[in-house]
């Protein structure tokens, strides 16, 4: 495997962990910006208002460009936002810092996905996505516990920074061993947009949007219904963090092998899995040693939904797999905004620390219904068109 490979992963080890290190760190936020956990978790809906708004519009804009200038660029962004988070002086100013931080997500990985199956030989391009992606995992189990455990002893701006630095590196790293990788003669926006003409696109997305919801209503105050809850002390929790980590990334793998082999009934059944072990959480969560092995558990399931409905969105996107790769990152993003507003409204009813367990069951319980209806309206036997030779086709089993 080519080393441009490696600069990919490493900026999307640092995308990973400023995306998920701030559910770790809310309190430490809130207390030092004097706003509570809830409104704190607005931190968290900026950041995917942002790779919402990001994956279609710089992706769109990008569409004609030379995409190494391109991936340097959204890079560049990435580092340049986190460096704002990090000296951010009020509240609404760090806001707007996640939203411009979280501008590039999307459209990265979904130039990034394209450009990582061209750097390697056709039959090598399942394993060179695999690789880029790798940096999301591997921040879930060593990079989210690493920034909290740091921002719990130096303060939150000291973990900021540390991504700033690896951001940095990164964007280094794709300068120097990224080949050229000009753009496609046919490629343009409204090839891209074309692809939006699927309902069942639609529908995969709208699973997505819903039923991933349901893990972050829950994720994103982790932290509070962990120390709180169950009685870890802080940092137990960074262990706990990284439990997760393990169950996500055994999740990935299960969810992509699954989706090789029965995709349909694999999204229904994960997202059934994932409503069933939310609502049991709220309940586990009340000693040490349920609530960890319910934690390793709702990342298995949470994150075995993303290769089914990646498979699927990218075989409803046909011939157009860049703008709809940055959309799968957007539509986790949307969720991910909905998820934290939606357990943060249920912990500011004064529902309890418990409540956004209960609240994620129910988003994952719609996604179960979508999927299974998208199921149904399905037409049998229909096969996605082949993807043109040199587009770059996103392997369907990672996330």
């Amino acid at each position: 495997m080519p080393l441009a490979l490696v600069a990919l992963a490493v900026t999307a080890f640092a995308i990973g962990t400023t995306e998920f290190a701030a559910m770790g760190l809310l309190p430490q936020i809130a207390g030092d910006l004097d706003v509570s956990i809830p409104q704190a978790g607005w931190l968290i809906t900026m950041y995917a208002v942002g790779v919402v708004i990001g994956a279609p519009l710089l992706t769109g804009a990008c569409a004609r460009l030379p995409r190494k200038g391109v991936l340097i660029g959204l890079a560049a962004l990435f580092t340049v936002g986190n460096l704002l988070c990090a000296v951010a002086p009020t509240f609404p100013l760090l806001a707007a810092a996640r939203l411009i931080t979280g501008l590039p997500h999307g459209a990265f990985f979904g130039a990034g996905a394209v450009a990582a199956a061209e750097l390697v030989a056709p039959h090598l391009r399942a394993r060179a996505v695999s690789v880029m992606f790798s940096g999301l995992t591997v921040a879930n189990i060593v990079g989210v516990p690493a920034a909290t455990l740091l921002g719990q002893q130096l303060g939150w701006r000291a973990a900021m920074l540390v991504v700033v630095g690896i951001g940095a590196l990164g964007t280094l790293a794709i300068a120097r061993l990224v080949p050229a990788l000009p753009s496609h003669p046919g490629a343009g926006l409204r090839r891209e947009l074309s692809t939006f003409r699927s309902g069942q696109l639609w529908l995969a997305l709208g699973t997505v949007v819903f039923g991933c919801a349901g893990l972050f209503a829950c994720y994103s105050y982790i932290t509070p219904i962990l120390t709180e809850v169950a009685g870890f002390s802080e940092g137990s929790v960074t262990v706990v963090l990284a439990l997760f980590g393990v169950g996500m990334t055994l999740g990935n793998v299960i969810g992509g092998y699954a989706a090789d082999r029965a995709l349909r009934p694999a999204i229904c059944a994960t997202f059934l899995l994932m409503a069933i072990t939310l609502a049991v959480f709220s309940v586990t969560a009340r000693t040490e040693w349920s609530a960890a092995v319910t934690v390793v558990l709702i990342g298995l399931f949470g994150f075995a939904t993303v290769p089914t409905v990646q498979t699927l969105v990218l075989q409803k996107a046909r011939r157009a797999p860049t703008l709809a790769s940055a959309t799968v990152q957007g539509a986790f993003n949307l969720a991910n905004a909905q998820g934290a507003f939606f357990g943060g409204l249920a912990l500011s009813a004064g529902f309890g620390w418990v409540s956004p367990a209960l609240v994620g069951a129910g988003l994952a319980a719609l996604g179960f219904l979508i999927a299974a209806a998208s199921w149904a309206l399905d037409r049998p036997g229909e096969q996605p068109a082949p993807v043109e030779p040199g587009v770059g086709a996103v392997p369907q089993h990672v996330a």
